[in-house]
């Protein structure tokens, strides 16, 4: 028997395979465009003023929304990672991960506690989350803490830095894998000390095996999100994999916002500024394929979770997807 737990935005299976569709997609779609009270998100939208917000507003949005919930309830782990996407534990060796949008570092410690062999590079646009994912980290029982590298990266308007993946290292990068990848590293020790932060003798890390995008890329305005991809592709290994999840259309979060905080067709801004974007599975499929990448998973999630307090059920949809840059 299945036992679900509500966990922050998210739910986690106790003792079973994680659990994904509880109802179909297409029946919720149905029930809501034929609503007349929620058929105001289906129409679209229409630009009364000319100005918008830039990226840097909303950046800064989001460092006062951490500034104001660095605790508390919205620090909840995301153990359910490690069963959604079982890559992160399958790989061999050690290996490097690029938490984009780490927060408080809710993806990172389920991810470290995993396996020694795990390096976590994380980046934010608030200096408050930062200092709360080390804090945490370091509060852990997590072998070798130096396998935590958060840092500061506006990613909805700057690139990630050159010390995770140079133009030079992409280059012989590739040449490598091209010849013989078993001589890229000498040996697992030697590894293990360049991707634990020895950049003064390193140009680079030599790019990650692995992107996660856990609820951020909705953060961003939708005309930056091809940037941020682009970004993402570019500091991955050929052949590794960035592991997506996010906000799905017709989330129960989606229908609760009135039809005077639509900024976008799908796209939503709360009162403290903060924005969040809801997906189709065709959104996601043509934003990561224009990128370069190759679709390897790409579903939603679809799952009743009961509210104790007042009794109601909520009906919470997610995408999940996996993409692969190719060799």
């Amino acid at each position: 028997m299945e036992r679900r737990e509500k966990v922050g935005e998210e739910i986690e299976v106790v003792g079973a395979r994680y659990y994904s569709k509880d109802f179909e997609w297409e029946n919720l779609r149905h029930e809501v465009e034929n609503s007349p009270s929620l058929r105001h998100h289906c129409q679209p939208h229409i630009v009364i003023s000319s100005s918008s917000s830039s990226s840097g507003e909303d950046a800064e949005a989001w460092k006062s929304f951490h500034n104001r919930h660095s605790r508390g309830r919205f620090f909840k782990e995301r153990r359910y990672l490690l069963k959604e996407f079982p890559e992160l534990l399958d790989a061999h060796g050690w290996y490097t991960i690029l938490e984009v949008g780490c927060g408080n570092g809710s993806s990172v410690l389920p991810i470290l506690r995993a396996k020694d062999t795990i390096v976590v590079y994380a980046c934010d646009c608030s200096m408050v989350a930062l200092e709360r994912a080390k804090e945490a980290v370091d509060a852990a029982e997590i072998s070798q803490k130096l396998r935590f590298h958060p840092f500061y990266c506006d990613f909805s308007i700057d690139g990630f830095p050159s010390w995770i993946f140079c133009n030079a290292c992409r280059e012989k990068f590739h040449v490598e894998a091209q010849n013989n990848l078993s001589d890229v590293v000498a040996n697992e020790e030697a590894n293990a000390m360049r991707i634990a932060g020895t950049r003064d003798v390193q140009c680079c890390i030599g790019g990650v095996d692995f992107v996660t995008l856990i609820f951020t890329l909705s953060s961003v305005p939708f005309r930056s999100m091809p940037f941020v991809i682009a970004n993402c592709y570019s500091v991955l290994k050929p052949g590794s994999l960035l592991l997506f999840r996010d906000y799905g259309l017709y989330d129960m979060t989606m229908l609760r916002f009135l039809p005077t905080q639509r900024v976008g067709n799908r796209e939503y801004k709360r009162a403290d500024g903060t924005r969040s974007y809801f997906f189709s599975l065709d959104t996601v499929r043509d934003l990561f394929l224009n990128a370069g990448f190759i679709e390897l998973e790409l579903e939603y999630c679809c799952i009743n979770l009961l509210n104790h307090h007042n009794g109601k059920n909520m009906r919470r949809v997610w995408v999940h997807g996996k993409f692969q840059r190719p060799i």
